[in-house]
């Protein structure tokens, strides 16, 4: 059994230009529900959302979808999971960090990047201790991790934010780094 029995992801409810992009979200939807974990993500049936957890029930995996109330008809809900309507972005949040033992975040828009950096504050402030990691699938993160660099260097952050974040190009890779983890 994995040290993490849940992996909540945060990813964009689109798919992206580059076919890798799905194919990376369904490879690890696909990991996660052979390697016996939960998957916990945003409850969406559309973009890599759907491709995530479509992946993960396919392979035989609990998937919990956590969705607020104003977003279930836009994200259009994908209700083939154990799907939990909360009232807030906020509720969803917590929801999610509270059902998960580490988190990953695949290619998305800011929806995604608003998920990731709150729960790395959340880690760097003591919150939790849960290993965060990212998918860095085409270089997409590049650009994010030279800006944390930056921000580390320009002494906004302690040079511990930008080791907090694991990262790699495989989900098989990133999945036994999160295992690995120890704060």
């Amino acid at each position: 059994m994995p040290f993490l029995n849940s992996i909540c992801v945060y990813c964009g409810s689109s798919a992206g230009h580059k076919p890798e992009y799905a194919a990376a979200a369904r490879d690890l939807g696909g990991l996660i529900a052979s390697s016996g974990r939960t998957l916990v993500y945003g409850g969406g049936g559309v973009g890599l959302m759907g491709e995530v957890a479509r992946a993960a029930r396919v392979g035989g995996g609990r998937v919990v979808g956590v969705i607020p109330s104003h977003l279930n008809t836009k994200e259009r809900a994908y209700h083939e999971v154990e799907l939990r309507v909360v009232e807030s972005m906020h509720e969803r949040k917590q929801a999610m960090a509270d059902l998960a033992d580490g988190f990953v975040a695949v290619p998305g828009g800011l929806g995604t990047f608003d998920e990731l950096f709150e729960i790395l504050t959340w880690n760097q402030i003591g919150l939790h201790g849960k290993p965060v990691g990212l998918l860095n699938v085409s270089g997409y993160f590049d650009a994010l991790l030279s800006m944390v660099e930056q921000t580390v260097r320009e002494g906004f952050a302690p040079p511990t934010a930008r080791s907090r974040i694991l990262v790699e190009e495989k989900p098989e890779a990133l999945l036994t780094a999160l295992d690995a983890y120890i704060e």
